[in-house]
């Protein structure tokens, strides 16, 4: 057989052992380009579909693969250079659109190994607005007086709003000068290397990783609540630093007076440099961070329809954003320019999913079903691996789309504590934020929730 008809058999084979919309969405224009030796080459369309096989079905396609292949071991995963991105308009009878080579889309976000940085964070690429403009000042200026002035700098705000964005800007701008130390770092982050260094009995080690820097940057500070070794340790890490002029800056989404359950001195600590807040965008605001945004994605979507989604999203740029990259995945698998009516269309559920009853048994037969996995086995009360994230997504989306309360959703998933719920919401919402392929993930799965 040749690789075409090979693959085909493959793919036959892969169709009765996942489910249809999981076979669209991962297999639809994938092909097996040739096989040398031992390895097996597969084109993909986006680094997004090649990330998400090389993590979900990589074992499963090598077992397959060797039933007609037997010497296959191995799979490398080629990104096609002929991906899709549609330029500016250059009309015809027939074709309105011209598609080029798109190196932008799907982008995937390399984080550095010794700051924790995520590259994508610039100030280059943070749109300043009435909300914003106060933290945005506030970071640059301390770009340029480093431990002189704001320190500590403490932004707070919703979900959603840049403060992360903000926060690594700061880093990212520093980064490659004078070889400063610096470390991005979320507050649950810093407690779990605590923990290990005490652990393993290697709290000396983790004390000189954190107070030799000479910028320490510190993600959701709220975090820190009820947790007093954490607490003590921040403090006299604060202090090492503070006094030598070394720079500290922290993220929240309330202010530091807000924090319940943390010391005087530390709340004192956060309080004695400069406090910011980010507030909700407006119109403009949100139509300028959509523009820039779909500019960085090669200005695939028209502005009536930014227009149109600036003025139904008014609170979350991450809602923004999701709403933006929904149409420009449903332009891409397309291939071609969509009209506004069909945008409204696509954006239904997303902008009408309040008007919209989904009963929370829908929610975990659909998670179920892109995970691969059996209903009882999400409901268990096993601690697998490939168990927890999707159980810890469905608390996400009964929380965050359907509005249960923490104690609900628990009954709900086999009579746990309130308190799983509460931190699987929040460990689901911060790698959101986080990490732009799990982000689409989501992003699918609540796609595939309202288009039943």
């Amino acid at each position: 057989m040749g690789v075409k008809e090979i693959w085909e058999n493959v793919l036959g084979e892969l169709k009765t052992t996942i489910s249809k919309a999981n076979f669209l969405t991962w297999f639809k224009d994938t092909m097996l380009e040739e096989v040398k030796e031992d390895t097996a080459y597969i084109k993909v369309p986006s680094n997004f579909v090649k990330e998400w096989l090389e993590e979900k079905y990589h074992k499963n396609l090598i077992k397959i693969l060797a039933k007609f292949i037997p010497e296959v071991k191995n799979i490398k995963y080629l990104v096609s250079n002929t991906g899709l991105k549609i330029n500016k308009l250059k009309k015809n009878k027939k074709e309105n659109i011209v598609f080029l080579k798109n190196e932008q889309m799907n982008l995937i976000d390399n984080i550095d190994p010794e700051t924790n940085l995520n590259p994508r964070y610039t100030f280059e690429t943070f749109v300043v607005g009435s909300n914003n403009e106060l933290a945005h000042a506030a970071a640059l200026a301390v770009t340029e007086n480093l431990g002189k002035k704001y320190n500590p700098l403490f932004i707070y705000g919703g979900v959603g709003l840049g403060k992360t964005h903000l926060l690594q800007a700061i880093g990212n701008k520093l980064k490659d000068k004078r070889k400063f130390k610096i470390k991005y770092v979320p507050c649950e982050k810093f407690t779990e290397e605590l923990v290990n260094s005490i652990r393993k009995q290697t709290v000396e080690d983790f004390r000189k990783n954190f107070r030799q820097l000479d910028l320490l940057l510190i993600d959701d500070v709220q975090f820190i609540t009820g947790k007093d070794k954490t607490q003590e340790e921040l403090f006299y890490t604060f202090n090492t630093l503070y006094e030598k002029n070394k720079q500290i800056v922290f993220t929240s989404d309330r202010p530091p007076k807000a924090i319940p359950s943390i010391e005087e001195r530390l709340r004192s600590r956060f309080e004695g440099g400069m406090i910011a807040d980010i507030g909700y965008p407006d119109f403009e605001t949100r139509l300028a961070i959509l523009k820039t945004k779909n500019q960085l994605n090669g200005d695939l979507v028209s502005e009536d329809i930014l227009r149109y989604i600036a003025n139904n999203v008014s609170k979350n740029v991450r809602e923004l954003e999701g709403a933006l990259n929904r149409i420009i995945a449903e332009i891409y698998l397309r291939k071609k320019e969509i009209t506004l009516e069909e945008a409204k269309k696509l954006l239904s559920s997303i902008l009408n999913k309040n008007n919209v009853y989904i009963p929370p048994q829908e929610v975990i037969k659909k998670v179920a079903a892109f995970y691969d996995l059996d209903e009882k086995l999400i409901l268990s009360h096993s601690r697998k691996k490939e168990l927890v994230k999707p159980r810890q997504v469905i608390m996400y989306l009964l929380r965050e789309e359907l509005r249960y309360s923490f104690t609900n959703i628990a009954e709900k998933l086999g009579h746990r504590d309130h308190t799983t719920v509460i931190y699987a919401c929040e460990k689901i919402s911060k790698e959101i934020e986080k990490n732009p392929i799990f982000s689409q993930e989501i992003t699918l799965l609540k796609d595939l929730l309202y288009n039943k």
